[in-house]
């Protein structure tokens, strides 16, 4: 009699756990569905209205404070016709043609169609974007400038180019996975003013968060490509560049610094103590030096008042006196003539290497990667003649890179751990 309770107790748990799975896969299926199932905007098979002429300018403004151009054009290819490959975990994603050519471009695009990319992540017909176009910060862009963004590439010359196919690897290349993802990561949303705020700095989390997608560098992505980490680091698939902590003061934290040294930085390239390079210096030629001042204090407000988080800070490891004395042997032979025998760089010239956040944060990439590929600060109005430090990829070994960035590391009251040939191997 007490078996037969036992099993038909089993049964019910075994029915009810059948039901709850059951509902689970149907609620899925549903929020799938909801994701996929969007109708699609009717095209805009007529001219295109004209736009004022201040709008145009101001959307001129727009794209510059997102970049716009810096993924929609090529290398050597025509303004915003797109093609540039971008890498991602999952495969190369290449940016679209942004010009107004009807076949390839957005020529048959209405303003909302252009609305619904930017604010719900969705083409024209419908179908989901790969978030690698930012619409996971995008979708604050208010529509007002949403439309002047549309206003001013329906201006551009129409330039017919077809869009290549991502390289995406599957299952990452479908629908599915798109609906799956947005529907762990992505919500539309508009930006909401803090009202315990000022009207300045809630400008400057306008552009930070929203517009400039600051959060698309500078935070890192989980497996799947979720964001794990708001503006508090992440690195770029390739090359493998390290997007500074914006709220640790070990890295790239502002909060310690004056309002006027962190526009300068934005605006110009360089400051005093500090210059951008890689990634950053792009963002500074293309983008951040054509804003108002005032954008960018409002930009530096909100930056400054981002609440610190302190890295984690791997066990120190001392170099081996053989490495150490290589390192100085290679920095004497090829770096000290410029920033100087202890470090201390020269102003309005060459960095100092001495107390350097840039040199001594704890993943030792970008020191790596400088030494590798050059180090260069952006040309902008502020700097027009900048000083540049040359590639050393053909003239040092991995061993003798590891050694000299293990002795910028380990030198002048410096306190990081040194780095090993096969980190520069790996970034090589």
């Amino acid at each position: 009699m007490a078996q037969t309770t036992q099993v038909s107790l089993v049964r019910r748990l075994l029915s009810v756990a059948a039901a709850a799975a059951l509902v689970a896969v149907l609620a899925l299926l549903l929020v799938l569905w909801r994701q996929l199932g969007a109708a699609a905007l009717p095209a805009l098979d007529g001219p295109r209205p004209v736009a004022s002429s201040a709008l145009v300018e101001r959307g001129a403004y727009l794209a510059l404070a997102g970049n716009c151009a810096g993924c929609h054009s090529a290398r050597g290819g025509q303004p915003y016709a797109g093609g540039r490959a971008i890498a991602t975990p999952f495969g190369t994603v290449f940016a679209g043609n942004l010009t107004p050519d009807a076949e390839t471009g957005l020529g048959r695009w209405s303003a909302g169609a252009f609305w619904r990319a930017m604010h719900h992540g969705r083409s024209r017909d419908g179908r989901l974007l790969i978030p690698a176009f930012p619409y996971d910060s995008y979708t604050q862009i208010s529509r007002a400038d949403s439309d002047a963004l549309y206003a001013y590439l329906g201006s551009l010359p129409a330039v017919s180019q077809a869009n290549r196919p991502h390289a995406l690897r599957r299952p990452y290349n479908t629908q599915l996975a798109l609906a799956a993802w947005r529907t762990l990561y992505f919500e539309p949303q508009a930006f909401a003013p803090d009202i315990t705020q000022s009207a300045e700095w809630n400008r400057g989390a306008y552009l930070v968060r929203g517009l400039g997608h600051c959060a698309a560098c500078h935070s890192a992505r989980n497996a799947l490509g979720g964001l794990a980490g708001d503006l508090a680091g992440g690195r770029l698939p390739q090359p493998a560049w390290l997007a500074p902590s914006l709220r640790a003061e070990s890295e790239a934290g502002v909060q310690h610094w004056d309002t006027a040294r962190t526009v300068e930085l934005l605006q110009r390239g360089t400051t005093d103590g500090a210059s951008v390079m890689g990634p950053m210096a792009e963002v500074v030629f293309e983008s951040t030096q054509h804003l108002s001042s005032g954008d960018l204090r409002a930009m530096a407000l909100y930056l400054q008042a981002l609440a610190l988080q302190p890295v984690a800070q791997p066990v120190f490891e001392p170099a081996r006196g053989d490495q150490l004395a290589l390192g100085q042997k290679v920095y004497e032979q090829n770096c000290a003539d410029c920033h100087g025998a202890q470090g201390q760089g020269a102003a309005g010239a060459y960095p100092a290497l001495a107390g350097n956040r840039a040199v001594t944060q704890a993943r030792s990439a970008n020191p790596v990667l400088a030494v590798l590929a050059g180090g260069f600060a952006p040309t902008t109005a502020g700097n027009p003649q900048p000083y540049g430090m040359p590639p050393y990829r053909t003239l040092l070994t991995d061993t003798e890179i590891a050694a000299v960035v293990t002795h910028l590391r380990q030198s002048w009251g410096n306190r990081a751990s040194a780095v090993r040939p096969h980190d520069v191997q790996q970034l090589r």
